[in-house]
């Protein structure tokens, strides 16, 4: 015996797929779109240019690489400079006194 037909479902509708953003705000002047990112596959090399502060970072690109991953290395390498520039605290000692070696005096 062979299975009941079933009617025929209707194919889903495709997702559209949404395009990435290529214009960014930038993280030294706070201006929204204001930087942009240049890709030129054939030399390898990536471009990122804030217009109005004219911040600018370079970067290697390969066929899979897309302007925001260009974005968020440079959001990477300005953290990484940051934390280099900043000197560290020193560390406290600790709050606690240290014990004084103890005296056997006779004398008391």
């Amino acid at each position: 015996m062979g299975k009941r037909k079933k009617s025929s479902r209707k194919p889903a509708p495709a997702r559209q797929k949404v395009p990435l953003d290529t214009t960014f705000t930038c993280l030294f002047c706070h201006h929204e779109k204001s930087v942009t990112v240049r890709m030129d596959r054939k030399e390898g090399v990536a471009n990122l240019v804030c217009r109005v502060c004219d911040q600018r970072y370079q970067s290697k690109v390969n066929h899979l690489t897309e302007p925001v991953d260009i974005y968020s290395e440079w959001i990477d390498a300005a953290d990484a400079a940051q934390r280099e520039d900043v000197p560290r605290r020193p560390v406290a000692s600790s709050s606690r006194a240290a014990r004084a070696p103890a005296y056997d005096s006779d004398d008391e």
